[in-house]
């Protein structure tokens, strides 16, 4: 039987997240005060377009700062040690035979901030990721998406478990 995961944010998620908190926050604090400052400077505040960008700028940094410390937090109360280990779930690479497009297809789940679906990597929360989730072997899972609807039967899975194991036993 496989090794329980560590019950905590995936290191790799978390530097990701933490290295744009850090350049939001230097952006902040450091270089938008220098930006407001240098417009301001340049006279009537009213019709300052300069200013206006570095204020709007200022705005959406800051909610953008928001939104990377609250999806940290979201991310820390996540027990990852209770992922099922029998169906697909979050961390599971699971190949599919898409019945619409008769193709075998493989998708590795993961968090928002990993997706890329050229790589295959999709969210938990996209279409696909939800359908996905909770199915086993045999199961078909129904998508439907702006193109219309999809049927993925699951051929085969790993889940996140699997992959510890395999790299703790290397």
């Amino acid at each position: 039987m496989p090794e329980p995961i560590s019950n905590s944010i995936p290191e790799h998620i978390k530097k990701k997240l933490l290295a744009e908190i850090h350049k939001l926050e230097h952006e902040l604090a450091h270089e938008l005060p220098l930006e407001i400052k240098k417009a301001a400077s340049l006279g009537d505040l009213s019709e300052n377009a300069e200013y206006h960008m570095a204020k709007q700028r200022q705005e959406f940094v800051n909610a953008r700062l928001g939104q990377m410390k609250k999806r940290m937090g979201e991310l820390a109360l996540v027990n990852f040690s209770n992922i099922p280990t029998d169906r697909v779930a979050f961390g599971s690479r699971v190949t599919v035979f898409d019945q619409t497009k008769d193709e075998e297809l493989v998708y590795k789940l993961v968090t928002s901030e990993e997706t890329d679906v050229t790589k295959g990597l999709i969210s938990t929360t996209s279409p696909i990721g939800r359908a996905l989730v909770g199915k086993q072997v045999g199961d078909t899972a129904t998508v439907v998406t702006p193109n219309g609807k999809r049927d993925l039967e699951i051929l085969k899975f790993t889940t996140i478990h699997d992959v510890v194991a395999t790299d703790e036993a290397s």
